[in-house]
């Protein structure tokens, strides 16, 4: 989620206090269990439509509290409008919604290291719809970055699309049910998190209104898009819990408290503590992996991780500095 504005007491270049350490912790764990939790608890006849539309409804749950928690409810009663609703949130919720889907796809058919290291090709998407949205330029060091991320996504293709370490056996399944939805995914999530910031930095708008606003909207998407579509006829075949378990809701909760927790972590710590949180639940989800699953990382993946880990390290460590001249 987009963040909100930065705490004057907490700055951002300053010591990190110990409810930001928490913070990032929790966020490291999310991030590198999410991809096991979903696949342990959420049993594969669960319809994706469903689990996203709960899991909004968690984000909601989760935003109002924090408003109501820091008194912004009233001030944004009298605040907002529909248009500038629809046009800070519309598009990026509808956005983040087959975005959400296509994750859960993704999530089933490819191991949970390779699904961790495939999604954080999100940042070349963002750096360049950014660059396109709000003219933000890369430095040289980001570039290269940008490449050695590039790079591993390729070394993971080929790999996954070779190997059996995935949940199925099947390389055309693990390409078309695993591979591409994650990349599609990143694009998407690129195209969105620039609209976010524009409508944060540009339109001025709150963090945990949007969070609301993109919810509903997403999930009202979601909930039109069911009138003609597979998930849509298992619904009203099967009923909209069709294998779900009490333990479902595990994971689905775990991402609404992830959401938010980015907001947090980004707003109080940074983009680049928030990067070494990213790198630090890469290797929370290869621990876990071998720990729960018995897989050792694959060849490609060994040789992948270190490229990623380098790649988002360099991206956040060297930001584009404004020339003089053209300050």
């Amino acid at each position: 989620m987009v963040a909100t504005k930065p705490n004057a007491s907490t700055p951002i270049t300053g010591k990190m206090s110990p409810r930001v350490w928490f913070y990032s912790i929790l966020l490291t764990l999310q991030y590198g269990a999410q991809p096991l939790i979903s696949k342990r608890f959420t049993r594969r006849e669960v319809i994706v439509t469903t689990s996203v539309l709960i899991c909004e409804i968690a984000k909601v749950v989760c935003a109002i509290i924090l408003m109501a928690k820091d008194g912004s409810i009233k001030r944004l009663a009298k605040e907002w409008t529909l248009m500038r609703s629809l046009t800070a949130s519309g598009l990026p919720a509808a956005i983040y919604a087959l975005q959400n889907s296509l994750l859960q796809i993704s999530y089933r058919n490819l191991d949970s290291l390779t699904f961790s290291m495939l999604n954080q090709t999100k940042i070349i998407f963002t750096a360049l719809f950014t660059y396109i949205i709000l003219r933000q330029r890369q430095s040289i060091q980001q570039i290269g970055a940008l490449f050695l991320l590039i790079m591993a996504a390729v070394l993971l293709s080929i790999g996954e699309g070779s190997s059996k370490a995935s949940s199925t056996d099947d390389p055309e399944q693990i390409l078309f049910y695993g591979i591409v939805p994650v990349l599609v995914a990143s694009v998407l999530s690129g195209l969105a998190s620039a609209l976010c910031q524009w409508a944060s930095q540009v339109k001025k708008h709150s963090s945990y209104l949007m969070t609301v606003e993109m919810s509903i909207v997403g999930s009202l998407c979601l909930l039109a898009s069911t009138s003609n579509s597979p998930d849509g006829e298992a619904i009203r075949r099967h009923g909209f819990f069709y294998g779900w378990t009490p333990l479902t809701l595990i994971p689905v909760v775990a991402n609404a408290v992830g959401g938010i927790l980015v907001g947090l972590v980004t707003s109080l710590a940074g983009g680049v503590r928030k990067g070494f949180v990213i790198v630090s639940a890469l290797l929370v989800t290869a621990m876990l992996q071998f720990l729960f699953e018995g897989k050792p990382p694959s060849v490609y993946c060994l040789v992948a991780l270190p490229l990623v880990i380098s790649s988002i390290s360099i991206y956040q460590k060297y930001p584009y500095k404004v020339k003089k001249k053209e300050a």
